[in-house]
């Protein structure tokens, strides 16, 4: 079953320990800041625009019921809060506190860093490639924005 890790791994092992690897640096980051990883997610969400229900729950992969149990207890916590949605007087939009972009400001500046220095043994050609290579994944998979680039103007770019 284990076999010894003799630096090559296939993709399919490398792109779950990839994502176990950004998971645990969600988790430390979360818990310097008093959220779990899905809040931390939430906030990441959030710092472009409010988002509505439905298109959080189809962003983050949440049911309705675990995404009403996250949204609820960000808001009791004073980082998010429900708004009416402009186009829909039915429907609410959830949308960052004051406190909450604070919060989701300093929580995605250190969890950049973190993730910045993962690949810090790569060269800055490998670093580009693995980028390339991720991002065409990406892509192709269409995964929405759950995650803003840093150098693209940041979250200071967006502050109300």
């Amino acid at each position: 079953m284990d076999k010894p890790d003799d630096g090559q791994i296939g993709v399919v092992a490398a792109l779950v320990r990839s994502s176990f690897l950004v998971n645990a640096v969600y988790a430390e980051s979360g818990r310097e800041y008093g959220l779990t990883p899905q809040q931390g997610q939430l906030l990441c969400v959030l710092m472009a625009r409010p988002h509505g229900m439905s298109e959080l729950g189809a962003m983050l992969k949440l049911a309705k019921s675990s995404l009403t149990g996250l949204v609820d207890r960000t808001e009791r916590n004073g980082l998010v809060r429900r708004e009416p949605d402009p186009q829909d007087a039915r429907a609410v939009q959830v949308a960052l506190t004051a406190h909450g972009s604070k919060v989701a400001r300093e929580f995605y500046t250190e969890t950049c860093r973190r993730i910045e220095e993962l690949p810090g043994s790569l060269s800055p050609a490998d670093r580009g490639a693995l980028a390339d290579l991720l991002g065409r994944v990406v892509l192709a998979n269409e995964v929405p924005v759950v995650f803003l680039e840093p150098d693209e103007g940041g979250p200071a770019a967006r502050e109300h």
